[in-house]
Protein backbone atom coordinates (compact mmCIF):
# COMPACT_ATOMS: atom_id res chain seq x y z
CA UNK A 1 0.00 0.00 0.00
CA UNK A 2 1.50 3.47 -0.81
CA UNK A 3 2.17 5.95 2.24
CA UNK A 4 0.06 8.58 3.13
CA UNK A 5 1.03 12.00 2.71
CA UNK A 6 2.79 13.01 5.50
CA UNK A 7 1.08 16.81 5.63
CA UNK A 8 -1.67 15.45 8.32
CA UNK A 9 0.83 14.44 10.70
CA UNK A 10 0.99 17.18 12.62
CA UNK A 11 -2.96 17.97 13.26
CA UNK A 12 -3.99 15.66 15.71
CA UNK A 13 -7.50 14.36 16.48
CA UNK A 14 -10.21 16.74 17.49
CA UNK A 15 -11.43 15.34 20.86
CA UNK A 16 -14.80 17.04 20.73
CA UNK A 17 -16.46 14.25 19.11
CA UNK A 18 -14.87 11.76 20.94
CA UNK A 19 -16.16 13.24 23.91
CA UNK A 20 -19.86 13.55 21.93
CA UNK A 21 -19.49 9.65 21.72
CA UNK A 22 -18.86 9.03 24.99
CA UNK A 23 -21.79 10.94 26.24
CA UNK A 24 -23.95 9.22 23.97
CA UNK A 25 -27.88 10.05 23.79
CA UNK A 26 -28.15 9.69 27.42
CA UNK A 27 -30.43 12.78 28.37
CA UNK A 28 -28.71 12.92 32.10
CA UNK A 29 -25.86 14.12 30.40
CA UNK A 30 -25.04 18.03 30.70
CA UNK A 31 -23.83 18.64 27.40
CA UNK A 32 -21.16 21.33 27.56
CA UNK A 33 -18.59 19.93 25.11
CA UNK A 34 -19.67 21.10 21.65
CA UNK A 35 -20.19 24.87 20.46
CA UNK A 36 -24.01 24.59 20.02
CA UNK A 37 -26.31 26.55 20.84
CA UNK A 38 -30.43 26.07 21.35
CA UNK A 39 -31.14 29.14 20.63
CA UNK A 40 -33.37 29.47 18.11
CA UNK A 41 -32.01 31.16 14.61
CA UNK A 42 -34.26 34.03 13.25
CA UNK A 43 -37.37 33.14 12.14
CA UNK A 44 -37.24 35.27 9.18
CA UNK A 45 -33.93 32.83 8.20
CA UNK A 46 -36.21 29.86 8.72
CA UNK A 47 -38.75 31.54 6.52
CA UNK A 48 -36.69 32.29 3.89
CA UNK A 49 -35.08 29.48 3.78
CA UNK A 50 -37.97 27.33 3.54
CA UNK A 51 -39.33 29.99 0.67
CA UNK A 52 -35.73 29.44 -1.48
CA UNK A 53 -36.32 25.37 -1.36
CA UNK A 54 -38.81 26.15 -4.47
CA UNK A 55 -36.79 28.46 -6.29
CA UNK A 56 -34.43 27.18 -9.67
CA UNK A 57 -31.92 29.76 -8.80
CA UNK A 58 -31.61 28.85 -4.81
CA UNK A 59 -30.86 25.02 -6.38
CA UNK A 60 -27.51 26.18 -8.38
CA UNK A 61 -24.12 26.72 -8.12
CA UNK A 62 -24.10 30.04 -9.19
CA UNK A 63 -22.94 33.12 -8.57
CA UNK A 64 -19.67 31.12 -7.11
CA UNK A 65 -18.78 34.06 -5.05
CA UNK A 66 -22.71 34.61 -2.91
CA UNK A 67 -25.75 35.78 -4.33
CA UNK A 68 -26.03 39.53 -4.87
CA UNK A 69 -28.62 39.35 -1.83
CA UNK A 70 -26.37 38.19 0.80
CA UNK A 71 -23.18 39.97 -0.67
CA UNK A 72 -25.00 43.23 0.02
CA UNK A 73 -26.63 42.30 3.42
CA UNK A 74 -23.04 41.12 4.32
CA UNK A 75 -21.95 44.69 3.16
CA UNK A 76 -24.69 46.73 5.19
CA UNK A 77 -24.05 44.19 8.04
CA UNK A 78 -20.01 45.16 8.42
CA UNK A 79 -20.73 48.58 7.89
CA UNK A 80 -22.83 49.13 10.21
CA UNK A 81 -20.12 47.76 12.76
CA UNK A 82 -16.81 49.23 11.32
CA UNK A 83 -18.28 52.40 9.43
CA UNK A 84 -16.78 51.72 6.14
CA UNK A 85 -18.87 51.15 3.09
CA UNK A 86 -17.61 47.84 1.68
CA UNK A 87 -18.71 47.30 -2.65
CA UNK A 88 -20.83 44.09 -2.18
CA UNK A 89 -19.53 43.54 -5.82
CA UNK A 90 -15.57 43.01 -5.37
CA UNK A 91 -15.08 43.12 -1.98
CA UNK A 92 -17.13 40.45 -0.18
CA UNK A 93 -17.01 36.17 -1.19
CA UNK A 94 -19.48 34.20 0.39
CA UNK A 95 -18.19 30.60 1.94
CA UNK A 96 -19.26 27.23 3.48
CA UNK A 97 -19.11 28.63 7.18
CA UNK A 98 -16.33 31.18 8.58
CA UNK A 99 -14.12 28.41 9.19
CA UNK A 100 -13.43 27.52 5.39
CA UNK A 101 -13.25 31.86 4.88
CA UNK A 102 -10.03 31.33 7.56
CA UNK A 103 -8.84 28.87 4.97
CA UNK A 104 -9.43 30.66 1.80
CA UNK A 105 -7.75 33.93 3.67
CA UNK A 106 -4.45 31.79 4.78
CA UNK A 107 -4.33 30.90 1.58
CA UNK A 108 -4.59 33.74 -0.24
CA UNK A 109 -2.41 35.81 2.27
CA UNK A 110 0.32 33.38 3.31
CA UNK A 111 3.25 31.24 1.78
CA UNK A 112 4.55 28.01 3.53
CA UNK A 113 6.74 28.70 6.81
CA UNK A 114 5.45 32.09 6.76
CA UNK A 115 4.24 32.76 10.64
CA UNK A 116 1.39 33.61 11.64
CA UNK A 117 0.11 34.94 15.10
CA UNK A 118 -2.32 33.50 17.45
CA UNK A 119 -3.32 33.74 20.46
CA UNK A 120 -3.20 30.76 23.02
CA UNK A 121 -5.21 28.80 24.04
CA UNK A 122 -7.09 29.09 20.85
CA UNK A 123 -9.65 27.24 18.74
CA UNK A 124 -7.93 24.23 17.05
CA UNK A 125 -9.87 24.91 13.85
CA UNK A 126 -7.85 28.04 13.74
CA UNK A 127 -4.36 26.86 14.55
CA UNK A 128 -4.97 23.47 12.33
CA UNK A 129 -5.48 25.58 9.57
CA UNK A 130 -2.60 27.71 9.56
CA UNK A 131 -0.87 24.56 9.39
CA UNK A 132 -2.63 22.95 6.55
CA UNK A 133 -1.98 25.64 4.03
CA UNK A 134 1.66 25.18 5.58
CA UNK A 135 2.25 28.26 7.80
CA UNK A 136 3.55 28.22 11.01
CA UNK A 137 1.47 29.05 14.05
CA UNK A 138 2.96 31.57 16.51
CA UNK A 139 1.35 31.52 19.80
CA UNK A 140 0.98 34.34 21.99
CA UNK A 141 -0.78 33.67 25.46
CA UNK A 142 -3.55 34.72 27.19
CA UNK A 143 -2.67 35.42 30.67
CA UNK A 144 -5.00 34.84 33.95
CA UNK A 145 -5.34 39.03 35.70
CA UNK A 146 -7.50 39.15 38.43
CA UNK A 147 -9.67 36.08 37.41
CA UNK A 148 -10.39 37.61 33.54
CA UNK A 149 -8.07 37.55 30.14
CA UNK A 150 -5.48 40.09 29.18
CA UNK A 151 -3.85 39.39 26.14
CA UNK A 152 0.35 39.37 26.69
CA UNK A 153 1.63 42.16 24.46
CA UNK A 154 5.00 41.49 26.14
CA UNK A 155 4.83 38.56 24.01
CA UNK A 156 2.70 40.01 20.92
CA UNK A 157 5.58 43.13 20.44
CA UNK A 158 8.12 39.93 20.15
CA UNK A 159 6.23 37.64 17.79
CA UNK A 160 5.28 40.90 15.42
CA UNK A 161 8.71 41.22 13.21
CA UNK A 162 9.22 38.03 12.30
CA UNK A 163 5.49 37.35 11.62
CA UNK A 164 3.33 37.59 8.04
CA UNK A 165 0.35 38.16 9.44
CA UNK A 166 -2.17 38.06 12.81
CA UNK A 167 -5.28 35.78 13.42
CA UNK A 168 -7.28 37.09 15.93
CA UNK A 169 -10.61 36.42 17.54
CA UNK A 170 -12.04 38.50 20.33
CA UNK A 171 -13.91 37.12 21.88
CA UNK A 172 -11.75 33.97 21.63
CA UNK A 173 -12.97 30.51 21.02
CA UNK A 174 -12.85 28.95 23.52
CA UNK A 175 -11.45 31.32 26.42
CA UNK A 176 -14.01 34.36 25.79
CA UNK A 177 -10.76 36.40 26.44
CA UNK A 178 -11.81 40.18 24.71
CA UNK A 179 -9.49 42.00 23.34
CA UNK A 180 -9.10 45.85 24.60
CA UNK A 181 -8.92 49.08 23.01
CA UNK A 182 -5.60 49.40 23.90
CA UNK A 183 -4.76 45.92 22.78
CA UNK A 184 -6.15 46.86 19.36
CA UNK A 185 -4.05 49.89 19.34
CA UNK A 186 -0.99 47.85 19.78
CA UNK A 187 -2.55 45.12 17.16
CA UNK A 188 -2.82 48.46 14.55
CA UNK A 189 1.09 49.82 15.56
CA UNK A 190 2.58 46.17 15.34
CA UNK A 191 0.69 45.61 11.79
CA UNK A 192 1.68 49.12 11.11
CA UNK A 193 4.82 48.68 11.40
CA UNK A 194 5.95 45.57 10.75
CA UNK A 195 3.76 45.49 7.31
CA UNK A 196 1.31 42.41 8.52
CA UNK A 197 -2.24 40.81 7.55
CA UNK A 198 -4.48 40.91 10.41
CA UNK A 199 -7.20 38.63 10.09
CA UNK A 200 -9.77 38.79 12.14
CA UNK A 201 -12.20 35.92 12.80
CA UNK A 202 -15.19 38.04 14.02
CA UNK A 203 -18.00 35.30 14.25
CA UNK A 204 -18.30 35.82 18.02
CA UNK A 205 -17.43 39.69 17.69
CA UNK A 206 -21.17 40.65 18.84
CA UNK A 207 -21.32 38.14 21.40
CA UNK A 208 -19.98 40.33 24.24
CA UNK A 209 -21.09 40.65 28.04
CA UNK A 210 -20.70 43.16 31.04
CA UNK A 211 -21.68 45.87 28.53
CA UNK A 212 -18.58 46.26 26.50
CA UNK A 213 -17.88 47.69 23.35
CA UNK A 214 -17.33 45.94 19.51
CA UNK A 215 -14.11 47.72 19.00
CA UNK A 216 -13.80 46.93 14.51
CA UNK A 217 -10.55 46.76 13.62
CA UNK A 218 -10.73 47.94 10.21
CA UNK A 219 -11.82 51.11 11.32
CA UNK A 220 -8.40 51.33 13.05
CA UNK A 221 -5.62 54.25 11.83
CA UNK A 222 -4.04 52.22 8.74
CA UNK A 223 -5.93 48.76 9.29
CA UNK A 224 -8.35 48.90 6.19
CA UNK A 225 -5.89 48.10 3.52
CA UNK A 226 -4.34 45.07 5.63
CA UNK A 227 -7.21 43.81 7.40
CA UNK A 228 -9.34 40.54 6.18
CA UNK A 229 -12.60 40.22 7.93
CA UNK A 230 -13.91 36.32 7.92
CA UNK A 231 -17.90 36.29 9.80
CA UNK A 232 -20.23 33.36 10.07
CA UNK A 233 -24.00 32.73 10.31
CA UNK A 234 -23.10 30.25 12.78
CA UNK A 235 -22.73 31.95 16.33
CA UNK A 236 -24.52 35.34 16.32
CA UNK A 237 -27.44 33.99 14.60
CA UNK A 238 -27.37 30.26 15.61
CA UNK A 239 -27.64 28.73 12.22
CA UNK A 240 -24.75 26.84 12.50
CA UNK A 241 -26.57 24.10 10.10
CA UNK A 242 -26.93 26.81 7.37
CA UNK A 243 -22.78 26.68 7.06
CA UNK A 244 -22.50 30.22 5.22
CA UNK A 245 -19.48 32.65 6.02
CA UNK A 246 -18.42 35.29 4.53
CA UNK A 247 -14.62 36.95 3.65
CA UNK A 248 -14.68 40.95 3.69
CA UNK A 249 -11.35 43.00 2.43
CA UNK A 250 -9.87 45.34 -0.26
CA UNK A 251 -11.00 44.20 -3.75
CA UNK A 252 -7.37 43.37 -5.09
CA UNK A 253 -6.56 40.72 -1.80
CA UNK A 254 -10.56 39.29 -2.11
CA UNK A 255 -9.79 38.14 -6.13
CA UNK A 256 -7.13 36.01 -4.40
CA UNK A 257 -9.58 34.53 -1.81
CA UNK A 258 -12.56 34.38 -4.07
CA UNK A 259 -9.68 31.93 -6.43
CA UNK A 260 -8.82 30.09 -3.38
CA UNK A 261 -12.70 29.97 -2.80
CA UNK A 262 -13.90 28.80 -5.69
CA UNK A 263 -11.59 25.99 -5.93
CA UNK A 264 -12.00 24.57 -2.50
CA UNK A 265 -15.62 24.60 -1.61
CA UNK A 266 -17.02 26.34 -4.91
CA UNK A 267 -20.03 28.01 -2.96
CA UNK A 268 -22.32 27.31 -0.22
CA UNK A 269 -25.92 25.81 -0.95
CA UNK A 270 -28.53 28.80 -2.06
CA UNK A 271 -31.11 27.65 0.22
CA UNK A 272 -28.65 28.56 3.09
CA UNK A 273 -27.45 31.89 1.37
CA UNK A 274 -31.53 33.23 1.55
CA UNK A 275 -31.98 32.24 5.49
CA UNK A 276 -28.32 34.18 5.68
CA UNK A 277 -29.04 37.02 4.27
CA UNK A 278 -33.04 37.37 6.00
CA UNK A 279 -31.27 36.69 9.60
CA UNK A 280 -28.67 39.48 8.94
CA UNK A 281 -31.46 42.03 8.56
CA UNK A 282 -33.47 41.15 11.17
CA UNK A 283 -33.21 43.80 13.74
CA UNK A 284 -32.42 43.68 17.26
CA UNK A 285 -32.32 39.79 17.26
CA UNK A 286 -28.72 39.78 18.31
CA UNK A 287 -29.29 41.24 21.10
CA UNK A 288 -31.76 38.87 22.62
CA UNK A 289 -29.49 35.92 22.17
CA UNK A 290 -26.42 37.92 23.97
CA UNK A 291 -27.91 38.37 26.92
CA UNK A 292 -29.34 35.18 27.12
CA UNK A 293 -25.97 34.20 27.16
CA UNK A 294 -24.67 36.34 29.42
CA UNK A 295 -26.98 34.78 31.70
CA UNK A 296 -25.93 31.34 31.47
CA UNK A 297 -22.15 32.38 31.65
CA UNK A 298 -23.28 34.11 35.31
CA UNK A 299 -24.70 30.74 36.26
CA UNK A 300 -22.74 29.13 35.30
CA UNK A 301 -20.07 30.64 37.34
CA UNK A 302 -21.69 30.55 40.11
CA UNK A 303 -22.10 27.23 40.26
CA UNK A 304 -18.34 26.80 39.92
CA UNK A 305 -17.70 29.07 42.80
CA UNK A 306 -14.12 29.02 44.25
CA UNK A 307 -12.75 26.55 41.56
CA UNK A 308 -10.46 27.87 39.09
CA UNK A 309 -12.52 28.84 36.19
CA UNK A 310 -11.81 32.57 34.10
CA UNK A 311 -14.38 34.63 33.69
CA UNK A 312 -15.42 35.58 29.86
CA UNK A 313 -15.98 38.58 28.30
CA UNK A 314 -18.27 37.36 25.55
CA UNK A 315 -18.50 33.69 23.55
CA UNK A 316 -20.22 31.06 24.29
CA UNK A 317 -17.81 29.05 26.30
CA UNK A 318 -15.26 29.32 29.43
CA UNK A 319 -12.35 27.91 30.66
CA UNK A 320 -11.28 25.66 33.68
CA UNK A 321 -8.23 25.39 34.94
CA UNK A 322 -7.89 21.40 36.28
CA UNK A 323 -3.53 21.68 35.88
CA UNK A 324 -4.52 23.81 39.60
CA UNK A 325 -6.21 20.91 40.64
CA UNK A 326 -3.71 18.27 39.53
CA UNK A 327 -5.23 17.21 36.61
CA UNK A 328 -4.29 17.39 32.72
CA UNK A 329 -7.59 18.52 30.58
CA UNK A 330 -7.83 14.65 29.37
CA UNK A 331 -7.82 13.12 32.70
CA UNK A 332 -10.65 15.62 34.05
CA UNK A 333 -12.84 15.49 31.69
CA UNK A 334 -12.87 11.51 31.34
CA UNK A 335 -13.96 12.09 35.32
CA UNK A 336 -16.51 14.49 34.88
CA UNK A 337 -18.14 12.55 32.37
CA UNK A 338 -18.29 9.56 34.63
CA UNK A 339 -18.60 11.29 38.13
CA UNK A 340 -20.81 14.06 37.14
CA UNK A 341 -22.11 13.09 33.93
CA UNK A 342 -21.15 16.28 32.88
CA UNK A 343 -19.82 16.29 28.91
CA UNK A 344 -16.50 18.73 28.39
CA UNK A 345 -13.78 19.40 26.21
CA UNK A 346 -9.87 18.69 26.70
CA UNK A 347 -8.01 21.88 25.26
CA UNK A 348 -4.83 19.23 24.44
CA UNK A 349 -3.86 20.97 20.71
CA UNK A 350 -5.85 24.09 21.01
CA UNK A 351 -2.43 25.49 22.16
CA UNK A 352 0.98 25.69 23.81
CA UNK A 353 -0.69 26.19 27.43
CA UNK A 354 -4.27 24.74 26.74
CA UNK A 355 -3.47 21.03 28.21
CA UNK A 356 -4.42 22.77 31.11
CA UNK A 357 -7.82 23.40 30.54
CA UNK A 358 -10.88 22.17 29.79
CA UNK A 359 -14.30 24.23 28.37
CA UNK A 360 -17.45 24.46 29.41
CA UNK A 361 -20.02 25.59 26.79
CA UNK A 362 -23.18 27.42 28.21
CA UNK A 363 -24.72 28.37 24.84
CA UNK A 364 -26.47 24.94 24.84
CA UNK A 365 -28.03 24.47 28.48
CA UNK A 366 -30.64 26.20 29.54
CA UNK A 367 -30.11 27.94 33.19
CA UNK A 368 -32.13 25.41 35.23
CA UNK A 369 -29.60 22.95 34.13
CA UNK A 370 -27.02 24.80 34.69
CA UNK A 371 -27.79 25.28 37.78
CA UNK A 372 -27.27 21.44 38.73
CA UNK A 373 -23.28 21.86 37.98
CA UNK A 374 -22.27 22.55 41.47
CA UNK A 375 -24.27 19.22 42.84
CA UNK A 376 -22.71 17.45 40.26
CA UNK A 377 -18.96 18.58 40.70
CA UNK A 378 -19.48 17.40 44.36
CA UNK A 379 -19.60 13.95 42.60
CA UNK A 380 -15.99 14.51 41.60
CA UNK A 381 -14.46 15.60 44.77
CA UNK A 382 -14.03 19.45 43.73
CA UNK A 383 -16.30 21.24 45.75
Amino acid sequence: MPRPSRRLDALPGFSIDRVAAAAGDDPAVLRLENLDTDLRPPGSAIAATRSALERDDANSYLPFHGTAELRQAVADHVAARSGIAYDAEREIVITCGGTEGLTDALLALTDPGDEVIVTDPTYAGIVNRVRLVGAVPRFVPWLVDGGEWRLDLDALRAAAPTARAMLLMSPSMPSGGVLTEDDWAEVARLCNQHDLWLIDDAAMEGILFDGRRLIHPAALPGLQERTIIVGSAAKELRMIGWRVGWVVGPAATLADVARAHIYNVVTPPGIAQAGAAAALRAPGDIAVSVAEWQRRRDVLLEQLGPLPAVRPGGGWSLLLDVGALGLDGAAASELLLEKARIAATPMRGWGATADRYVRFVYSNEPVERLAEVGERLKRCGWL
